[in-house]
């Protein structure tokens, strides 16, 4: 009979197979998902993950790419200093919200002025601040009265979805729109938007933001003692607490790190691919981010090779629906089971399958 033995030590070997090998299960099983449902398995399989990068029209899809795998490799890394410590920030969504609208009130605050060497650096503030102040709240209610962060971060993104409705008809709506609900297009704000900095690349701010922060969390939680702390504070917190670690302190400032850099990411967005603030600008980011953190090991590189993974499946999967009729629910249950099958893979990462003879009776 097959037993799960405990072993010794994790498997560094299947720490690194885990994804690939999740990325593996979850094709094959997508592919049968899209075989039931009528539409060509392999067809589809080769639309979502190799036409994007090398198809007829990758020369369109790869800027696309790029500008969806930043948000996500932003919104991750700052998920990831809060899982590596223990602390289960699920509400970066609600963060990366309030930071669009932090970032697109300053830039509507100043509109028409013209001066993007005080306004662009001023919407960046304005987002990361609104981002960690939507992420201080299950922050503080943790350390003062032990709440669980986990469903107040969840419900938080909800009020931050009643609060983007609010500003798209009420405070932030376009004057000049008509009475349609939506704030001015930043993208026609030259001193607010977000664009291409190199034309036809996809490579705006919020993509060398991303990258910058690859560097800097990759030197914090490997050369930094604060990386140290927020390790042994997930692996022992008995320990932490042994070595005068302050958790709530590293509670506050794991879930501001998060908090911060998700409302950059909705700052960035808004300004740059989306446009505006709309009912509509929530796509799901900070729910994904949490399958590009795990996929990615919570590690700073392995992150940011999940991101580009991630977006790959939202421009494949828009061409796949486009061209094969794939419905859109079929796709976000593809990315799901990314997480699902990493998760189950992952337990050979601890435990090992023996071969035991069957006890008498």
């Amino acid at each position: 009979m097959l037993t799960l033995e405990k072993r010794p030590q994790p498997s560094q070997a299947w720490t690194y197979l885990a994804p690939l090998v999740a990325v593996v299960v979850t094709m094959i099983v997508g592919g049968a998902v899209f075989a039931m449902l009528g539409k060509p398995p392999l067809e589809s399989i080769r639309t979502i993950f190799w036409d994007p990068l090398f198809g007829e029209f990758a020369a369109f899809d790869r800027p696309e790419l790029v500008k969806k795998a930043g948000p996500l490799v932003l919104i991750a890394l700052g998920l990831s200093f809060g899982f590596r410590a223990g602390i289960w920030n699920i509400g970066a969504e609600g963060q990366y919200i309030m930071g669009a609208i932090f970032g697109a009130g300053i830039a509507l605050a100043f509109y028409p002025m013209e001066a993007r060497w005080l306004i662009f650096p001023l919407m960046i503030i304005a987002g990361m601040v609104g981002g960690m102040l939507w992420a201080m709240i299950p922050g503080l209610l943790k350390v003062k009265f032990k709440t669980n962060e986990i469903l107040v971060s969840l419900m938080l993104v909800y009020v931050a979805d009643f609060m983007l409705d609010s500003m798209s008809l009420g405070l932030l709506r376009n004057p000049e729109g008509h009475g349609f609900p939506g704030s001015r297009n930043l993208q026609q704000y030259a001193s607010a938007y977000n664009g291409d900095l190199i034309a036809g690349t996809g490579l705006h701010w919020g993509v060398i933001a991303a990258l910058f922060a690859v560097v800097v969390s990759y030197i914090a939680l490997s050369r930094h003692i604060f990386g140290f702390n927020v390790r042994l504070a997930g692996q022992s917190p008995r320990a932490a607490a042994f070595s005068g670690v302050n958790a709530n302190r590293l509670v506050l400032v794991c879930m501001g790190i998060s908090g911060a850099l998700a409302g950059a990411a909705g700052m960035f967005e808004v300004a740059g691919p989306s446009g505006q603030i709309l009912s509509s600008f929530n796509v799901g980011y900070g729910f994904t981010a949490i399958i590009v953190a795990f996929l990615g090991r919570l590690h700073p590189i392995g992150i940011l090779l999940a991101g580009c993974l991630m977006a790959l499946t939202y421009i494949g999967g828009e061409t796949a629906q486009l061209t094969l009729g794939l419905p859109r629910s079929a796709v976000q249950l593809f990315q799901g089971m990314l997480l699902f099958f990493l998760l189950a893979v992952d337990l050979f990462t601890n435990f090992r399958i023996r071969l035991t003879a069957k006890e008498a009776a």
